[in-house]
């Protein structure tokens, strides 16, 4: 299994931290920090650096708007003082052309299981294969 890569999609509000935030963080990245839920802290757990996540403006917006790459594992997350969770480091690699609306992805038959409408309170979370391709269609890559 190793060396095979896992996709992911993790939520911001783009009030606390947009797409363009992201961006302008370059190939330094910036590490995806305040997450206080044990099964997305499980999910960053598993993540693996080359790994690949849709970044999703959640509250406003409620859109898949680009990809990031994971680009440090699983670590301490500063902003936590229980010391009981961490963090990824994620880079951005890509917009999507078009960005993609949850009400694109509800109304799909092909994303009826997809963890975005099944726990859509979780923050990270895994993205199946043939949904990965899906998306990047429909968001035009």
């Amino acid at each position: 299994m190793s060396g095979k890569k896992s996709y992911w999609l993790v939520k911001s509000e783009p009030d606390s931290w947009s797409w363009d935030q992201m961006v302008a963080c370059g190939s330094q990245g910036a590490g995806w920090t305040g997450v206080r839920n044990h099964l997305a802290k499980q999910q960053m757990m598993a993540m693996k650096p080359g790994d690949l996540a849709f970044f999703y403006h959640s509250n406003v917006g409620k859109e898949i708007v680009g990809i990031v790459e994971v680009i440090k594992a699983f670590h301490p997350d500063p902003t936590d003082e229980s010391g009981k969770f961490g963090m990824v480091d994620v880079r951005a690699v890509e917009p999507l052309k078009r960005p993609v609306t949850l009400n694109e992805i509800k109304a799909d038959p092909r994303f009826a299981d997809m963890a975005l409408l099944k726990l859509s309170r979780l923050s990270v979370q895994p993205v199946s294969p043939e949904h990965w391709r899906a998306i990047r269609q429909l968001g035009g890559l």
